[in-house]
């Protein structure tokens, strides 16, 4: 239980009263082999995290073990999101820092070449690692490997579950390719917002509304890619951006057209294997990463794609089908 903030000694102590309910805690550092006053320190940790409870004079008792642990992990959860609030609270300190480079350099076109495939790729990936707002794309592929969608998968999941809003746009062929568009759709049920447009010739790349990254030559990606931070040059790959945005069409009607809907995706497929496997919803989102709400909605997506009209039917059906 380090992982959700407790000590060796306070996760033996906890331990022990789950084992032995309503005991006292004058002998317990005996039992346990620990010192007394690392005993006394850990129970009154415990006691003031709520995860031990005195039940009488001198009697302790254990939490239960599921509402200990979303209680050490919405602490951990809140101290995480403190850290994060004071750590990009310092971004004020670019401009200021800014200020101490010689005029020469402050002015300098603030334009980066990148020649090397690997290089260009790990750059996407920082990118997108410390991206804090927005990550906007325009992406001609027409279908995606399983290990780009294995790559792609945590840096995605990453940005979405910390509000950072993302929107792509891509080719209408690229629906052709069963994995690309159930990855699609998956990024979709986390809230990306994907479009989808006829032609797509461009590939743009623009992190937060102030650094974007362009092909050295469309025609001709092997040539490299320009990473630029000047305002003006950036402002004109978003406005191509957008207008590319509101010509394309929303990835749904196209869903409803004709997806082939006779599997689950990939994150459905985990959402079945979860929902099989653990008793409450709250245990299987948060083993996926993901909001209760959005397993939810995947639990009954799965339901009616399986025409169940409950779980413990939704199971018998998926085993039917091979699913699980």
């Amino acid at each position: 239980m380090s992982g959700l903030g407790l000590s060796a000694p306070e996760e033996a102590v906890y331990r022990h009263f789950l084992r032995n309910p309503d005991t006292s805690d004058d002998e317990i550092h005996t039992l346990l082999g620990l010192d007394q006053r690392e005993v006394g320190e850990s129970v009154h940790r415990l006691c003031t995290l709520g995860v031990l409870n005195r039940t009488g004079p001198g009697a302790l008792a254990a939490a239960d073990p599921e509402t200990t642990v979303e209680r050490l992990t919405d602490l951990c959860l809140r101290e995480l999101h403190r850290e994060l609030a004071r750590v990009t609270q310092a971004r004020h300190l670019v401009a200021e820092l800014r200020q101490e480079q010689p005029q020469e350099a402050a002015s300098a076109p603030r334009i980066e070449r990148l020649a090397d495939v690997e290089r260009i790729r790990d750059r996407i990936d920082d990118l997108a690692f410390f991206a804090r707002e927005e990550i906007l794309s325009v992406e001609p592929y027409v279908e995606l490997t399983p290990e780009n969608i294995a790559h792609a998968r945590p840096l995605d999941q990453r940005c979405l579950r910390r509000g950072v809003r993302i929107r792509s746009v891509l080719p209408c062929t690229a629906l052709d390719h069963p994995p690309t568009v159930g990855y699609l759709r998956e990024l979709a049920s986390q809230g990306a917002q994907i479009r989808v447009a006829q032609t797509v010739t461009e590939r743009i790349l623009v992190y937060d509304r102030s650094i974007a990254l362009v092909p050295v030559d469309p025609d001709d990606t092997a040539r490299g890619a320009l990473l630029v931070r000047e305002d003006g040059l950036v402002a004109n790959v978003l406005a191509l951006f957008e207008k590319i945005w509101s010509e394309a069409e929303p990835l749904s009607p196209y869903e409803e057209d004709g997806d082939g809907r006779d599997q689950p995706t990939e994150l459905e497929q985990r959402v079945l294997e979860s929902m099989c496997r653990v008793s409450k919803d709250e245990i299987g989102a948060r083993e996926l990463g993901i909001s209760v709400r959005t397993y939810r909605r995947h639990v009954a997506d799965l339901m009616q794609l399986l025409g169940a009209a409950g779980r413990p039917q939704a199971a018998l059906l998926a085993r039917e089908r091979g699913w699980i």
